[in-house]
């Protein structure tokens, strides 16, 4: 009599069930893997690709802003104010004088000349994003260089898309709450919210697409597109910027240790907390796909 064979049928496991792990234990996984992959300094490599993307990307958004609405001026007084909610004080003026000195001089090359530089830092951020990620599901890139550069420069486009359709959602609905908030008198957090909804809906949607079609996986999980990951980085994006924004106001000690550079070196650490919160949340869906495969083929994995 021969023994039973164990089942290859792949059963249906949701990330959301941590494949069985405990929070406990998948915060020690993703912290080995941190320290393993080397996330930190990557972030850092992330960052130096979004500084240099920020300020042709803005140019572009306001640029965008007056080819498509008759409220041009306060369309973009909206767009900057927006910033100021969840920016370093610092940070934000920094990045209000230089993004209002660009549209005052603005031009047709200097506009293609920002949109061909936001390109390529996005893209190469997006390329070091893929690499960071096919390392935490421990996959080696098969892929060719042209398959992965059409990938980065794809995500590249439809992520500005993105976040320029969420922004004049978003800005446009800012005087309907504004109206509906006094007219039928809606508690202030309410109000606010509005502000904040938009922002996390657009960062954990720009992680779903990098988290989806960045690592040289075999099988996509359809689930990756409200995983985890990407919600744990839209979340952790919040709490840092609010955190971060709350330190500078009690305890501003960088304009003292880089003077006049101290507007640029918040900028970029508040650059680097976004970018360690993407590659964490990616990290957090590798693990727990480790873990649900050991839950599915426990055979296999011994």
């Amino acid at each position: 009599m021969t023994s039973p064979q164990p089942s290859t049928q792949r059963r249906f496991i949701s990330l959301w069930t941590l494949g069985g792990l405990t929070p406990l234990q998948l915060g020690r996984n993703v912290f080995e893997q941190i320290i393993a992959n080397q996330v930190l300094g990557r972030a850092a490599e992330l960052a130096f690709y979004f500084l240099f993307a920020l300020f042709p990307l803005i140019l572009l958004m306001l640029t965008a802003f007056g080819l498509v609405a008759a409220h041009r001026v306060q369309l973009q007084s909206h767009f900057l104010s927006y910033f100021e909610d969840f920016l370093p004080p610092t940070a934000f003026q920094l990045l209000q004088t230089v993004a209002t000195e660009l549209a005052e001089h603005a031009n047709g090359k200097k506009l293609t000349f920002g949109i061909v530089t936001a390109l390529w830092s996005i893209s190469g951020g997006i390329s070091s994003m893929i690499s960071a990620l096919n390392l935490a599901y421990r996959v080696r890139e098969t892929r060719n260089w042209f398959n992965v550069q059409a990938i980065s420069i794809g995500l590249s486009l439809l992520i500005p898309i993105l976040l320029f359709a969420v922004l004049l959602m978003m800005l446009m609905g800012v005087r309907f709450v504004d109206l509906a908030g006094s007219d039928l008198r809606l508690p202030l957090l309410v109000v606010h919210a509005w502000k904040w909804l938009p922002a996390i809906f657009a960062v954990t949607v720009s992680c779903s697409l990098i988290y989806y079609y960045g690592p040289d996986l075999k099988e996509r999980r359809r689930e990756t597109w409200f995983s985890p990951g990407s919600t744990f980085g839209a979340f952790v994006w919040l709490a840092a910027s609010f955190g971060f924004r709350m330190y500078l106001q009690f305890f501003n000690h960088y304009s003292y240790s880089y003077g006049s550079l101290g507007a640029v070196m918040i900028l970029l650490i508040w650059l680097y907390v976004t970018a360690l919160a993407y590659l964490i949340g990616g990290e957090i869906n590798a693990e727990i796909e480790r873990a649900v495969e050991r839950e599915q083929f426990p055979a296999t994995n011994r």
